[in-house]
């Protein structure tokens, strides 16, 4: 029996040019028998750009536990229901999930309409390394809350990223420099996709200084990047190779002698040496 329910579209925006809306996303947004959007007058700028006559009502972070329910319940009957944010993917750091929860529970299909995500437009145009990478969303607003979230990054191997307020972009900066290594590569992208659209890959040091001196950089919107950690981790264990010179060694000198031989040619730590040369030699 084919089933009566519609289906919840998640329908990703533009970020800045309009013109950055898909066509199967205009379709989706014309056929379905309402839109939730984040801010229904933002959106209302959108849809009237492309000529989409659909009714809007609002979803955000302080409606959307409330309204969640009556929109599966549309859906249950029928409805076919799309939901966007101001801009970008919904639910990559805005609202929709308790929407979308739900939806899964309730035995909805729940379709995503790709389309622009700050993150990964950012991350596309970087330069650092993206596999793999870590999101943070919005950090926290305080400076002590802010260090202490750095503190438990600054020696992630990953890329990560997060976003910003033009209200908090220098000082956020100030506190990973703070914590960072002054020469630690990290990029800043402003106003993706639009007018003023800039793309810095610096020294932490750098883009710290150029924002401090240019006012138009603490402007829009930021997603902040951060290189990973770099410094190589010391071995745990010998390679086999590694290995073999030390037992070869360990059959002509005293352990003191083979270690500090070994050392000289593998270029591995004394300490690991010396510990494999005690288990070589134990019964």
């Amino acid at each position: 029996m084919p089933k009566q329910h519609g289906t919840l579209y998640i329908v990703a925006t533009p970020i800045g040019n309009l013109a950055d809306l898909s066509i199967r996303a205009i379709q989706i947004l014309q056929q379905v028998e309402l839109i939730c959007a984040e801010d229904t007058r933002h959106a209302h700028t959108l849809l009237q750009h492309h000529g989409i006559n659909t009714h809007c009502s609002s979803l955000h972070q302080h409606n959307e536990a409330q309204a969640a329910q009556g929109i599966i319940n549309k859906i249950l009957q029928g409805a076919s229901i799309a939901i966007i944010s101001d801009a970008g993917t919904p639910l990559i750091s805005d609202p929709g999930m308790p929407l979308v929860t739900l939806a899964h529970a309730s035995g909805i299909d729940v379709s995503p309409i790709p389309g622009a995500c700050a993150l990964i437009a950012a991350l596309s145009a970087s330069g650092l390394p993206v596999t793999p990478f870590t999101f943070l969303g919005f950090i926290p607003r305080t400076s002590n809350a802010r260090q202490s979230l750095f503190k438990t990054k600054q020696h992630a191997t990953e890329t990560w990223v997060f976003y910003e307020s033009c209200h908090r972009i220098k000082h956020c900066l100030t506190d990973l420099a703070a914590i960072l290594p002054g020469n630690r590569q990290v990029v800043i992208a402003r106003e993706i996709t639009k007018l003023h659209e800039t793309i810095i890959k610096a020294s932490l040091t750098d883009i710290l200084h150029l924002v401090e001196q240019d006012n138009n950089m603490q402007r829009g919107e930021f997603v902040v990047l951060i290189a990973g950690d770099t410094i190589e981790k010391k071995p745990t264990t010998l390679t086999e190779q590694q290995q073999d010179i030390l037992v070869t060694l360990l059959k002509e000198c005293s352990i003191k002698t083979a270690v500090s031989l070994a050392a000289d040619i593998t270029k591995v730590r004394k300490k690991l040496l010396y510990q494999a040369a005690l288990d070589l030699s134990s019964p």
